[in-house]
This record gives C-alpha cells, sequence and structure tokens, in this order.
C-alpha cells in the first residue's frame, strides 16, 4: 500500500521489450533513505512494481506485466514519480493508495489559481462513475482531492510544491497520466451492482426468514 505521497523524481532508463512486457530499469533523481531491497515494492508513476534487482545505488530492475503495460503509461513514459510502500507506523498523509492503476487519464488543460495551478483532466465514463467532488485521487501515483466533476473530466488543485515536485507540473494538454480512483468507493460500487445472473436480493420478511430455515 503507498499514500500517494511521492519521494521525488525518477526517470526510466532502459526499457527492455519483452513480447508485449517490459523489463523496466528506473534511476531515483535522489537519495533513498536506505538500500532497496529485492522484492520490495516501488510505486512508479503510481503503479505498483517489484524490485528485481538493484541498479547502482540509486536505480533498480522491475518487470511490467502486458496488463501494467495495457493500463498505464510505463510503455512510454520518461520522467516518473517514485514512492516506496508504506511502513506500520508512517504517517498517512495522503490516502490509501493500492498501485493498481484503473486506467488512463488525459491532461485537458491546466490554468493559474494564484500560485496554484488548476488541471482539468478527462477520463472514460467507467472512471467517471468512481469519482466524487472532494475525494481523493492518485494521479501518476500523486494523491490528489478531486474539486470539480462533470460527465466526462474532473479538476484538482496543485499547489506549488506538488507542480514542482511531481510530474504533473510538466504535463501538457494531450499529456495522458496513470489514474487510481479512490479504493473504498470501488467496493462500493461493487456491492451495489448485482451481476444479470446473480439474484438480487428480497427485503427481508418473515416468508423470506422461513424459506431460508429461520424460525424453525
Amino acid at each position: 500500500m503507498f499514500t500517494g505521497l511521492t519521494l521525488g523524481l525518477g526517470e526510466i532508463g532502459g526499457r527492455v521489450p519483452d513480447g508485449g512486457e517490459f523489463e523496466l530499469t528506473v534511476v531515483a533523481g535522489f537519495a533513498w533513505s536506505d538500500p532497496l531491497e529485492l522484492g520490495e515494492s516501488i510505486a512508479v508513476n503510481g503503479a505498483c512494481l517489484t524490485v528485481a534487482a538493484r541498479v547502482g545505488p540509486r536505480g533498480f530492475r522491475a518487470h511490467a506485466s502486458g496488463e501494467t503495460v495495457r493500463r498505464t503509461t510505463l510503455g512510454t513514459a520518461r520522467r516518473v514519480n517514485l514512492e516506496r510502500a508504506l511502513a506500520l507506523g508512517d504517517r498517512l498523509g495522503g490516502h490509501i493508495v493500492s498501485g493498481h492503476v484503473d486506467g488512463l487519464g488525459t491532461l485537458i488543460s491546466a490554468r493559474r489559481s494564484a500560485s496554484s495551478l488548476v488541471c482539468e483532466f478527462g477520463a472514460a465514463a467507467d472512471l467517471m462513475s468512481l469519482i466524487i467532488p472532494k475525494g481523493s485521487i492518485a494521479i501518476d501515483g500523486v494523491s490528489l482531492t478531486v474539486n470539480e466533476i462533470s460527465a466526462e473530466t474532473f479538476t484538482v488543485n496543485l499547489i506549488p510544491h506538488t507542480a514542482e515536485m511531481t510530474t504533473i507540473g510538466f504535463l501538457r494538454p494531450g499529456d495522458r497520466v496513470n489514474l487510481e480512483t479512490d479504493l473504498i468507493g470501488k467496493y462500493v460500487k461493487r456491492l451495489m451492482t448485482f451481476d444479470e445472473n446473480r439474484p438480487r436480493p428480497e427485503g427481508l420478511t418473515l416468508e423470506f426468514l422461513a424459506r431460508h430455515g429461520f424460525g424453525r
């Protein structure tokens, strides 16, 4: 699990294709607080990857599966946000982020509002149904608060620190981003959505209880 409070920027220094998958070499632009461990999880632009090998003091290799390549920008991204997995006892300053990217969004516009940057993103309908005003969303792994939504777009506000320290401040209209919607919202939607072949629950009545063995 992650918080969406990224540690800093890094670069994908190498990308070796493997039948629709990739072997990535990622190099942090900062010094890790302690050495990376083999098998640990790193969020790379919001996608949870496993450290398969260390490359020098700041780099590592990781495998991006076909599913990861299809759902994220890791097949083309160069500059990336990096975050290590949350440890027990750490401050949860952002929100609960799984590192499982739901899909892609597109930056539509960015405008200044005082010292902040207001960004409008477009997303597919299935993702928009999970985005609510003042809810949380991870964009390229960065925890942000949703300001406003429409049928196809939503806006977020970037303070100067976020714009300077993450990839989002470098985006241009038309650039694609990785989106992870709120984890709790996804479970709520699933519980409220019934498959066509699954019987819908009946009201809790005495007849219903009797048919299912209660009161015998």
